[in-house]
């Protein structure tokens, strides 16, 4: 089964100006990014999709594909639109892998895709196990799911929330933190845009309570490996770069 993997490179970032293409190790993130992707060989084509004729130029010096998306409310947006300029359907899995993430985890990756491809589901993402203390942080995404993996809900807020003391081990067993990495099905990612908006994504401001609210199905891959944080901030790309050597080479 033949899956696409789209990478959104947004240059309009509002904290951390014009990231796509600040450097990481003396090259635009957001071709380290593409690097990462097509080196792990999970994909059998990777675009990635910008509004930016400049991101669009430095990709193609790099031999990335490229595709030139307009304005997209969201990466999943910027995906569809991918899917919907190629004109192509032949594909079992959409992949979208965030364009500050280039140390994307394989395993994410991987289970998120087989989530839509052999387990079935319409969308597809992942979430590692996590320590308590990721509760009180509203930066960090918690998920609950069903014995048999399929989300109940993602939110900022502390799920599952303790009620009583006697209940942390079990509580700690539960926590899990998402990974903002999403699998779709065709139908499911072109669908996404019809869905009607909910007021619990603009609450949480999580675009994945949109198609969970409509009913739609969304497989959790729960994976066993330290989460590697993004980039969004000047700190954030001071530790990348500090960190990739070591990340290269092991």
């Amino acid at each position: 089964m033949r899956t696409l993997a789209v990478i959104p490179a947004r240059l309009g970032s509002t904290r951390l100006p014009r990231k796509p293409l600040q450097l990481l190790a003396g090259v635009p993130l957001v071709v380290r990014v593409w690097q990462r992707v097509r080196e792990l060989e999970l994909f059998d084509r990777i675009v990635v999709a910008t509004d930016s004729d400049e991101v669009a130029s430095v990709v193609a010096e790099h031999g990335a594909q490229v595709e030139l998306t307009g304005e997209c409310a969201s990466g999943t947006e910027r995906a569809a639109a991918v899917v919907e300029r190629l004109g192509s359907r032949d594909f079992g899995a959409i992949v979208n892998v965030q364009g500050d993430e280039p140390f994307v985890s394989r395993a994410a990756l991987l289970g998120a895709t087989r989530m839509v491809t052999e387990r079935g589901y319409a969308i597809g993402t992942a979430a590692v196990a996590a320590p308590p203390a990721i509760l009180g942080d509203p930066n960090v995404v918690k998920v609950v799911t069903t014995g048999d993996g399929r989300a109940m809900y993602f939110s900022r807020a502390p799920i599952p929330f303790l009620r009583d003391a006697a209940d942390a081990g079990l509580q700690r067993s539960l926590i899990y933190q998402h990974l903002g990495v999403y699998a779709y099905s065709v139908d499911a990612l072109l669908g996404w845009k019809t869905l009607p908006d909910t007021p619990l994504e603009h609450i949480e401001r999580l675009e994945q309570l949109r198609p969970l609210a409509a009913g739609v199905a969304i497989g959790v891959a729960l994976i066993d490996e330290p989460v590697r944080p993004g980039i969004d901030t000047e700190e954030d790309l001071a530790r990348a770069n500090r960190d990739w050597t070591a990340f290269t080479t092991r």
